[in-house]
């Protein structure tokens, strides 16, 4: 991933800087990073923080940490209420954009006012989806996307019981892992043939597998859910093989839709997101986006990384600041299960120009892929330091033939890497 700047385009300078209205909707981590790169080079300017959300922005990537109990809320803001008062930030919460009018550069707002802006950054994210299976409107039924829907299901998760999480991804698995930490009796539901189907190959899911085992967590895979049953609240779920799981509370994780009606509606251009250059401007000019609504060369990255990074050159560019954001490579890192995991890239053979080097022992183990020198995929478990090593050498297309050239085994060239 790379990241240019440049010194603040004229524009910038010729609305007077202090007099430049900037809004940005959405206070996930790529609506605060916006604003507070708008802050940095602009101290004077109007900032307006939009949150649909009444709590204060918090770290959504750490919600099945508080969940499992490994961070308390007053821990998982980002910034104390005073740093926004402190920075004429004016957070509105209970707020978000509900139209934009470009040509007015006016966003009208859900509780029926209108702000003006001369820049605005649309960071509003997405909503977990909920596949269309009879009985997903069922009290008991929960996505996990919010700091409320983690209230929510800690409450009624308190008293242990049966709980099934319907997805194997990475959210799945955390989740699940949460609950058994609350002293659920889990089972975790995946449709593919291994856990985090996306994220890592065959050994690498079956490993995850067994760790999720030794915490008490029932794993099925080539697992479709038919339905949800009860009276008004779930008491079963039922399997397209007739298999029938009884629960007291079911957590879906079947991945998130952008928000994109609203784009669409204001006329930006939108694919799976919203399509936007290296600046993160949109098809219209003045209107940027970033964070889980921008796709950024044909990606959705849905991650809290690039969300960050992406916020941060939007609210430069709208600031004036020209900056590029390059190409970054999808990674991922797993938490709450104990078994320390990263992956990156792809690690699928796809023809002889490949070379994979894997090894493993327990619970420890690394996938590394080539490609004519360059690294282009791995997965590290059991141990992850090496991980920022991994991710810059992807980003940086670096020549490894140096290290190809040894010969080592999977572990080796990980410590090498490192060295």
């Amino acid at each position: 991933m790379a990241v240019s700047t440049e010194a603040p385009m004229e524009g910038a300078a010729a609305k007077g800087g202090s007099a430049l209205r900037v809004v940005v909707a959405g206070a996930g981590i790529a609506g605060v990073s916006a604003a507070e790169a708008v802050r940095e080079v602009l101290p004077d300017a109007s900032l307006t923080l939009l949150s649909r959300e009444k709590n204060r922005p918090y770290y959504r990537m750490n919600l099945t940490r508080f969940l499992a109990g490994e961070v308390e809320e007053d821990r998982n803001f980002i910034h104390p209420a005073d740093w926004y008062e402190d920075r004429r930030i004016d957070l509105q919460l209970g707020v978000s954009a509900a139209a934009i009018d470009p040509a007015a550069h006016e966003v009208r707002l859900d509780v029926g006012r209108k702000l003006q802006f001369d820049r605005l950054v649309l960071a509003c994210g997405a909503q977990s989806f909920m596949p269309p299976v009879p009985g997903m409107g069922l009290k008991g039924v929960w996505g996990l996307r919010t700091l409320e829907d983690a209230k929510g299901i800690l409450a009624a998760a308190e008293k242990g019981g049966r709980w099934i999480c319907v997805g194997g991804g990475i959210l799945g698995v955390e989740t699940a892992g949460a609950l058994a930490r609350r002293g659920a009796k889990v089972t975790l539901l995946e449709n593919s043939e291994w856990l985090m189907s996306r994220q890592l190959n065959r050994r690498g899911g079956e490993l995850l597998a067994g760790c999720a085992a030794r915490m008490g967590i029932q794993v099925m895979t080539m697992a479709r859910t038919k339905d949800l049953t009860g009276g008004k609240k779930v008491t079963e779920v039922t399997l397209e093989n007739g298999e029938r799981l009884p629960a007291d509370g079911v957590v879906i994780s079947a991945g998130v839709r952008s928000e994109t009606l609203m784009a669409r509606e204001t006329g930006l251009k939108v694919n799976l997101g919203v399509m936007v250059g290296d600046s993160m401007e949109t098809s219209v000019p003045g209107i940027y986006a970033a964070g889980d609504m921008a796709e950024h060369r044909g990606v959705l990255y849905g991650t809290w990384g690039p969300a960050q990074i992406q916020g941060r050159v939007a609210g430069l560019n709208a600031a004036g600041q020209k900056t590029g954001l390059g190409a970054m490579a999808r990674s991922n890192t797993l938490k709450v299960l104990g078994l320390p995991v990263f992956s990156i890239g792809r690690t699928a053979i796809k023809d002889d120009r490949d070379v994979l080097a894997e090894e493993g022992a327990g619970e420890r183990y690394a996938c590394l892929l080539f490609r004519e020198q360059r690294l282009e995929g791995g997965i590290l478990m059991g141990d992850i330091a090496a991980a920022s090593r991994l991710k810059n050498a992807i980003e940086s297309a670096e020549d490894l033939g140096w290290l190809l050239s040894r010969g080592l085994p999977a572990w080796r060239l990980v410590e090498s890497l490192r060295e």
